[in-house]
C-alpha cells in the first residue's frame, strides 16, 4: 500500500501533550486525593453535583468508608449517591495521588443478564467465521448493536502507519467509509500509545467545554491523565470529529500480541453516552475480536506454510549428488515459479542466467544482481515496490514490481530471484492525504477539513510477499548451498585421498587451534572473574565489594554467551529459541539451587543471524541478573521468559512478580542494555506485571 503523505509532516501532531490536558470532560467529576486521604483538587461541577464543601475533606467523609475501601481494592462502585444523581465511581493511582472518577449512571445501561447474553452471542458469531474480512464484518455489527452508535467501523493499521476501514455497520442513509484509507497523521504516535494503555475512549458530546483541574494548594497543570476515562481530549481531535459531522464518538482498541492492530471507531450524529458497564463489555468483545484476528492470521500462515513445504518437497526431491545446479533449475523451474505464486523466476551466477516465466531481460537481471550483491544479503530480500528501492527497475516494473531474492553464498554467489508483476490499484482515501499536513513556521496545528472520497492510482507495486514466502526462499537457498558444499566436499575428498596423512594432520591442528582459542578466551574470562572475586573479598567498603561482585556477574554472563555460541555447529544462522534454551540452562546452573525451579522459558523457533543472537543473549542475561538481584530482595522467585515472532520481528519478554520498577536498576547494566538494544535496532519497554515488572525487547529479525 503506497503511503501518500510525508512522514515529517506529522511530527507536530506527535508532540502534542495529550496526556496532560489539565481538564476533563464535564459529564463527570474528578477528585484528586493525596496520600493522607484528603481531597486536594478536582474538576467538574463538584459543588452542585456532589458537595458544596469538598476541598480539604477526607475522601471517606465525602463519599463513604465502604466506597473508599472498594475503590482502594480496585473495584468500581456502582451506586454512589450525589446530590441529585447516582454515580459510578472508579479509581487509579498517579503517584503520589489517587484519582477518583465519578460518572453519572445512565439510563442506557443494560441489566447484567442481557449484557452477558449479547456478549455471548457476539462471541459465538465471531467464532463462526472463516476469514478475517468476515470476522471484521460481524464485529462491526456486534459493536453497533452493543453501543447503539450510528456508525461503527473496524479500522486496521497497516505496516506504513496508514489505516484502512476493513468493515462498517451504519444506519441507513449514511455515506460509507468502507475500504477507505486514512493517513498516519490522523492517529498520532502518542495517541496510539494511549490506545494500548487505555483501551476504551469516549467523547459523549464533542461540543463540550473542558472542565479545568482546580486546586487551592497544589498545581495540577502537569497531572498525568493518561488512564482517566474523563480526560479532556485534544482540541485538534475534537475539530477533526466536527469536520466529519460527528457529535459523539467512542474508540475501542484492538490489541493483538500487545501491539495496536486497529480500532473499533464508533460515531454518532447526536450526543450519546456510553455507560461504564457497556464500555467494559466493549473491551471484552474487543479482546475476543483480537483473539479471532490472531487465529485467522495464524491459520492463514500455517495453511500457506504447508503449501510451500509441499512445493519445497517437490523441488528438493531433485536435489541429489548426481544432479547439477543447472539441471535442478531447469527441471524444477516451473515448480519454483508456482510455489511463490510469482510471474517468473531467474537464477544468476556471474554471467550465467537461467530464466523461467516472465522476468526482466538479461541486462536488467544483471543490474539487479549487482545491486543485490552490493547489499551483502544475509537473509532473503523481499519488496513489493522494487522501483522505489532500485530506480532502474522502473524500466521493467510492469513485470517485476515485486522481487523476492535469496543469495546462495560461494566464490561466485548465486542469486535466486522471483518476480511479481505490477498490480494497478485504485486506492480510496477519506480526503486528499496530501493536503493540510505540513505546517509553516509559527502556524497553528489544525486538523484536515475534508473527508470526501479521493482516489489515487498506485503504480510500481505488486502483491506483497508473505513471511512464509521469505522463509521458504531462505530454506531453498540454504539447501542449494548445502548441495554446492556437498559437491565441493566430494572434490576435496578426492584430493584428500592423495595426501590423506598430511591433510588429517592439518585438520587436527586446526581443530586443536580452534579449541585452544576457545579455551584461552574462557580461561581469560575465568581469571578476570577470579581476580575480581579476590579483590571483593579483600575490599573493606561494602559499596566497593558490591561493585566488584556486579562486575564479576557481568564477566560470567559474557562467558556464558561465548561458551554457548562456540558450541553451536552453525555460526551463520542459529535458532534463537534453542540458543536461549541452552543459555537459560547455563544461567540456572550459575545460580543458587533455590532459583532453578523458578525460571521458566517458552521460546518459539526464530531463525536469526549469530551476531544478533549474541546481542539478544546478552540482553537476556542482563535482564535475568537484574531480576535475580532486585525483584525479590535477594530471595528466589518466579521469572518467566518468552520468545515469540511477529511477522519480521521478534519479542523477548522477561517478567517477574516482585517489587516492580526500582531506582536501583541503573549504571553499567543499563548502559550495556541500551547499547545492545541500539545495535539490534529495537526497543525496550517496561510495564507493570501486576505485580512485578514485565520487560519487552522488540526488534527486527534481520538487521
Amino acid at each position: 500500500m503506497a503511503s501518500a503523505f510525508d512522514p515529517s509532516a506529522i511530527t507536530e501532531c506527535d508532540r502534542e501533550p495529550i496526556h496532560i490536558p489539565g481538564a476533563i470532560q464535564p459529564h463527570g467529576l474528578l477528585l484528586v486525593v493525596d496520600a493522607a486521604g484528603q481531597v486536594i483538587g478536582g474538576a467538574g461541577d463538584i459543588e452542585t453535583r456532589l458537595a458544596a464543601e469538598w476541598r480539604g475533606r477526607n475522601l471517606a467523609e465525602l463519599i463513604g468508608e465502604p466506597e473508599v475501601a472498594a475503590l482502594l481494592a480496585g473495584d468500581m462502585v456502582t451506586n454512589l449517591r450525589g446530590r441529585d444523581e447516582t454515580f459510578t465511581a472508579t479509581a487509579h493511582r498517579v503517584a503520589p495521588y489517587l484519582l477518583v472518577e465519578l460518572e453519572p449512571v445512565s439510563a442506557a445501561s443494560l441489566p447484567a443478564p442481557l449484557l452477558l447474553s449479547r456478549l455471548s452471542r457476539a462471541g459465538d458469531a465471531l467464532g463462526q467465521t472463516s476469514s478475517l474480512r468476515e470476522v471484521c464484518e460481524r464485529a462491526a455489527t456486534a459493536f453497533r448493536t452493543l453501543t447503539g452508535f450510528d456508525r461503527v467501523m473496524i479500522y486496521r493499521f497497516l505496516d506504513d502507519g496508514t489505516g484502512v476501514v476493513m468493515a462498517e455497520a451504519a444506519a441507513p442513509g449514511l455515506g460509507s467509509f468502507l475500504n477507505h484509507h486514512f493517513p498516519a497523521s490522523d492517529v498520532p504516535k502518542q495517541a496510539r500509545a494511549l490506545y494500548i494503555r487505555n483501551r476504551v475512549r469516549v467523547i459523549p458530546d464533542v461540543g463540550y467545554t473542558p472542565a479545568p483541574l482546580r486546586s487551592a494548594a497544589t498545581s495540577l497543570r502537569e497531572l498525568d491523565l493518561s488512564d482517566a476515562a474523563l480526560r479532556s481530549v485534544s482540541p485538534i481531535h475534537v475539530q477533526y470529529l466536527r469536520n466529519m459531522g460527528v457529535a459523539a464518538s467512542a474508540s475501542v482498541s484492538i490489541v493483538k500480541d500487545e501491539l495496536l492492530w486497529g480500532l473499533v471507531a464508533c460515531h454518532n450524529a447526536t450526543p450519546r453516552q456510553l455507560p461504564y458497564d457497556i464500555r467494559l463489555a466493549c473491551e471484552a468483545l474487543a479482546g475476543g475480536l483480537a483473539r479471532q484476528v490472531r487465529a485467522k492470521d495464524e491459520a492463514e500462515y500455517y495453511r500457506e506454510r504447508i503449501r510451500l513445504r509441499a512445493s519445497e518437497d517437490i523441488v528438493l526431491a531433485r536435489l541429489g549428488p548426481e544432479r547439477s545446479l543447472d539441471s535442478l533449475l531447469s527441471t524444477a523451474g516451473e515448480e519454483l515459479v508456482h510455489m511463490m505464486r510469482a510471474g517468473g523466476f531467474a537464477a544468476v551466477r556471474g554471467g550465467e542466467m537461467l530464466r523461467v516465466g516472465t522476468t526482466p531481460d538479461p541486462a536488467g537481471l544483471a543490474a539487479l544482481a549487482d545491486w543485490l550483491d552490493a547489499r551483502t544479503l544475509a537473509q532473503p530480500f523481499a519488496t513489493d515496490a522494487l522501483p522505489a528501492a532500485f530506480p532502474p527497475a522502473e524500466a521493467f516494473q510492469a513485470i517485476g514490481s515485486g522481487v523476492l531474492a535469496a543469495r546462495v553464498a560461494g566464490d561466485v554467489p548465486i542469486f535466486l530471484m522471483w518476480f511479481r508483476p505490477e498490480t494497478l490499484e485504485e486506492v480510496k482515501w477519506a480526503g486528499d492525504p496530501h493536503k493540510d499536513t505540513a505546517l509553516a513556521p509559527g502556524e497553528m496545528l489544525t486538523p484536515r477539513a475534508s473527508f470526501e472520497s479521493w482516489g489515487q492510482q498506485v503504480r510500481g507495486r505488486s502483491r506483497a510477499w508473505a513471511l512464509g514466502d521469505v522463509e521458504s526462499a531462505g530454506r531453498l537457498a540454504r539447501s542449494i548451498f548445502d548441495l554446492r558444499q556437498f559437491h565441493r566436499v566430494q572434490a576435496l575428498n578426492q584430493e584428500l585421498q592423495a595426501s590423506n596423512a598430511e591433510n588429517e594432520q592439518l585438520l587436527r591442528q586446526k581443530d586443536l587451534l580452534m579449541r585452544e582459542v576457545g579455551h584461552r578466551v574462557q580461561n581469560s574470562l575465568q581469571l578476570v572473574s577470579a581476580f575480581l572475586a579476590m579483590q571483593g573479598r579483600g575490599a573493606d567498603e561494602p559499596g566497593v565489594r558490591a561493585q566488584l561482585d556486579e562486575a564479576r556477574n557481568r564477566i560470567s554472563a559474557v562467558a556464558l554467551v561465548h561458551r554457548r555460541l562456540y558450541a553451536d555447529e552453525r555460526v551463520e544462522t542459529v535458532d534463537l529459541g534453542r540458543y536461549l534454551e541452552d543459555l537459560v540452562a547455563e544461567l540456572k546452573s550459575s545460580m543458587d539451587d533455590a532459583w532453578r525451579a523458578h525460571i521458566t522459558l517458552d521460546a518459539a523457533p526464530v531463525l536469526i543471524s549469530a551476531d544478533r543472537a549474541v546481542h539478544v543473549g546478552l540482553v537476556l542475561t542482563e535482564l535475568v541478573i537484574n531480576a535475580n538481584k532486585y525483584a525479590y530482595g535477594g530471595a528466589a522467585g518466579p521469572i518467566s521468559i518468552g520468545l515469540e515472532q511477529h511477522r519480521a520481528s521478534f519479542r523477548l519478554i522477561v517478567a517477574d512478580h516482585g517489587k516492580g520498577r526500582t531506582d536501583a536498576r541503573s549504571g553499567f547494566g543499563s548502559r550495556m542494555l541500551a547499547a545492545m538494544v541500539e545495535r539490534l535496532g529495537g526497543t525496550l519497554q517496561e510495564t507493570d506485571n501486576n505485580p512485578g515488572l514485565r520487560i519487552i525487547l522488540a526488534a527486527p529479525i534481520v538487521s
